[in-house]
């Protein structure tokens, strides 16, 4: 069952698409260490490279960082990801200079760490944009945007993203009332992560499995 949620993705089962993307792929660590590498080297993933962009990638591996270290599996959805039997691939498309992503990785890797059932890969949006286009979000080509594949009957099963449940909702009720996020918005959606610490990211992405 796709799962309901504000500004839920378009899903399509356009496996190919799909399967060329995963046999690029990274693993989530060498997803870290191209991260990494881009801090040392000043820029960003992605064809457009502004000093901007390249902070944002600063920041996010640091986030990347503390997250790894302190993100906590609830335990009655790790119970859920221990005792899953499905077969699945979880693919995400992202860029190093995205927030979100940065605070939503850290959370997929753990729960997929927790299966032998699941494969997590990696992928950069703008080198997967005939993928990316086929999982708009409103139109837009938002991320982080997780593929769920089941592998036994080669379906896509479903996909989430860019945001939590509770955090889309913050979104799309201010841009109701303002038309437009602000710095001052993004600064307070990042205070709702830290305080959030994972939950909601877990429970949305337990339901890829239910």
């Amino acid at each position: 069952m796709l799962m309901e949620n504000i500004a839920q993705p378009t899903i399509t089962n356009d496996v190919s698409r799909y399967k060329e993307t995963i046999s690029d792929s990274l693993s989530y660590l060498e997803y870290r260490e191209l991260v990494s590498k881009h801090v040392s080297e000043g820029t960003s993933s992605g064809p457009e490279q502004t000093e901007a962009l390249a902070q944002y990638t600063l920041l996010n591996d640091s986030r990347l960082r503390r997250l790894d270290k302190t993100t906590i599996v609830p335990s009655e959805i790790k119970r859920s990801f221990e005792n899953f039997n499905g077969n699945q691939t979880w693919l995400v498309l992202t860029e190093s200079w995205c927030g979100d992503a940065a605070q939503s990785m850290p959370m997929m890797n753990a729960l997929t760490e927790l299966s032998p059932n699941i494969a997590f890969r990696v992928a950069l949006r703008d080198d997967n944009l005939a993928l990316m286009n086929l999982f708009l979000t409103n139109d837009a080509m938002s991320i982080p945007k997780l593929i769920v594949l089941n592998n036994e009957t080669e379906e896509i099963i479903n996909a989430w993203g860019p945001r939590p449940s509770i955090a889309t909702a913050m979104v799309e009720d201010f841009k109701k009332e303002h038309g437009a996020l602000t710095p001052e918005f993004k600064r307070d959606l990042q205070v709702w992560y830290n305080k959030d610490k994972g939950k909601t990211i877990a429970a949305d992405l337990a339901t890829l499995i239910g």
